[in-house]
């Protein structure tokens, strides 16, 4: 019976297991290319048909572009990270492995899904309890929640300001128990300086900055509207 020779990854910890690892194959370059012109046409498509609406701002066309992009970045390459537990296994070059891979050091994410972003974050690769959990949800919920928002955006649902703060809150939240879960774990999971910064610091700074301005406002808007029915009441009464 032949003897198994693991096969070296890049990640820290060096003494982390993947039995079965496949490097990445496809360049960085490359994937980070193919996520961000595909960010960015999903982004041209979603501000073209907002302005087949009505009285929308350039603020809230914006929103929708940002939502539209968030959602499909937390369904699709978080998603894949989450219901694919041996992507650092394949040996087909598919895009999502390959980013899981070489990024699997940054949760979401910007998250790109693959083995590229491990390289920012191994506890993607070693399967963290915390950053499945984390990412799960946010797959799952978040995800459709921020295309919902999309619409309602469109549409002017009642449920509009709402439902963006709670998604706000959410990405908050995750992002939170992201930075803080590495933290109480030595916060030593990053291949070199460069992934830290440039995967695991600034890919995730955009889901701090972003939800905490957007939560604001919305917050203001919920804010003012129940002024005005307070002052509506006061006068009938």
């Amino acid at each position: 019976m032949e003897e198994v020779v693991p096969q070296s990854h890049p990640y820290v910890p060096r003494d982390l297991e993947l039995p079965g690892y496949v490097p990445v194959v496809l360049s960085q370059s490359t994937i980070v290319g193919v996520y961000l012109s595909s960010s960015l046409i999903v982004v041209s498509i979603i501000w073209i048909i907002s302005g087949r609406f009505q009285k929308i701002s350039k603020i809230d066309k914006l929103l929708m572009c940002w939502w539209a992009f968030t959602g499909l970045t937390h369904a699709i390459l978080e998603g894949y990270f989450v219901f694919s537990p041996e992507f650092y296994k394949d040996k087909t070059a598919f895009y999502l492995a390959e980013v899981c891979k070489s990024l699997v050091d940054d949760a979401c994410k910007q998250k790109l899904a693959g083995k590229e972003y491990s390289k920012g974050d191994s506890r993607y690769a070693a399967r963290d309890a915390a950053v499945v959990s984390v990412e799960g949800i946010t797959a799952v919920l978040e995800g459709p929640a921020c295309l919902l928002a999309v619409y309602a955006i469109a549409t002017k649902k009642s449920y509009n300001y709402i439902l963006q703060f709670a998604i706000s809150l959410g990405q908050l939240y995750g992002t939170a128990v992201y930075f803080v879960t590495s933290l109480l774990d030595g916060d030593n999971f990053a291949a070199s300086m460069f992934y830290y910064y440039a995967y695991y610091v600034l890919a995730n700074s955009f889901w701090v900055v972003i939800p905490s301005l957007i939560a604001i406002r919305c917050w203001k808007k919920i804010c003012a509207v129940c002024a005005v029915q307070g002052q509506k009441k006061n006068k009938l009464q």
